[in-house]
């Protein structure tokens, strides 16, 4: 097991994946080399639970403190600067593309899994970027809508790429979710934690069965709805007409910067040493 204080640091990182449009908490996992470890101990929870629950506490503090510090700078970032935010977002998961091909190669690739990612990728692009009119945006949640919340968030968290903020947005919970995070309403994220504490259990056990007996097919369809989700980082549906965000030279320049932070962080270790081979030729 890894040192508690370093996976509540860690963790308190990944909870900016629960708020940011785009960044999935699951991706941001991998990146600090914590997602197996989570995704087992949460589906072997009764299989030495004081071990597991050990690890997970850790994760699932940092996780919240993350998820209730980078709400409010989130909700800020885009009432006040919509448009250079959705391109922060933007660079930030175009960097941890490079990070999924590596994921989606692992146990060896043939040519029949393109058809899956493809697939995949239309259904994504259909249901989370074309499809403007098949959810209306909620007002207000009944107690199981609120738990159906937990389910899905948890759910956007575990599978890896696929965004938490893109999926509540269709199902129109977006809102809500956020605005319950900024203003720390129990009476929404109580039921929504005990949505998440059940998802938890059953979408990880789904999920590591997958991974152990279909580890490079799940992968591919993750990955196709991973990239259909790209796009909506710089579009506007507003009144169900599909805009795209003004490319400017800022705009392009802060991608760019969020880029190169997230693809520097998707390998720490081998991009530090990376840099001292160029410090060292260059002296």
């Amino acid at each position: 097991m890894k040192s508690s204080i370093k996976v509540f640091l860690k963790s308190i990182i990944v909870g900016l994946g629960g708020v940011a449009p785009g960044l999935s908490g699951s991706v941001l996992m991998i990146i600090f080399g914590l997602y197996r470890e989570t995704l087992d101990a949460f589906s072997t929870l009764f299989v030495n639970f004081k071990k597991k629950i050990s690890y997970l506490l850790p994760v699932i503090c940092g996780m919240v403190i993350g998820v209730l510090i980078f709400g409010k700078i989130v909700d800020f970032l885009f009432d006040n600067y919509t448009v250079p935010t959705s391109y922060a977002f933007l660079g930030l998961i175009l960097g941890t593309v490079p990070l999924f091909c590596q994921e989606v190669n692992k146990n060896g690739f043939s040519p029949k899994y393109y058809l899956l990612m493809l697939v995949s990728f239309l259904a994504g692009l259909f249901l989370f970027t074309l499809n403007t009119s098949s959810f209306s945006q909620l007002e207000s949640l009944s107690f199981v809508q609120k738990i159906l919340l937990g389910l899905v968030v948890v759910t956007s968290a575990i599978v890896p790429g696929v965004d938490q903020a893109v999926l509540l947005t269709t199902f129109g919970m977006y809102d809500i979710y956020i605005n319950a995070i900024a203003d720390v309403d129990f009476s929404v994220l109580l039921p929504m934690a005990f949505g998440m504490l059940i998802g938890a259990v059953v979408v990880s056990f789904i999920i590591t069965k997958m991974f152990n007996h279909f580890y490079t097919a799940t992968y591919s369809v993750i990955f196709g709805i991973f990239v259909s989700i790209i796009p909506n980082m710089i579009i506007n549906k507003e009144a169900g007409v599909i805009t795209v965000y003004k490319a400017s030279a800022l705009n392009i320049l802060i991608a760019v910067l969020g880029f190169a932070v997230s693809y520097y962080m998707s390998d720490i270790k081998g991009n530090n040493e990376r840099i001292r081979n160029l410090l060292k030729r260059g002296v």
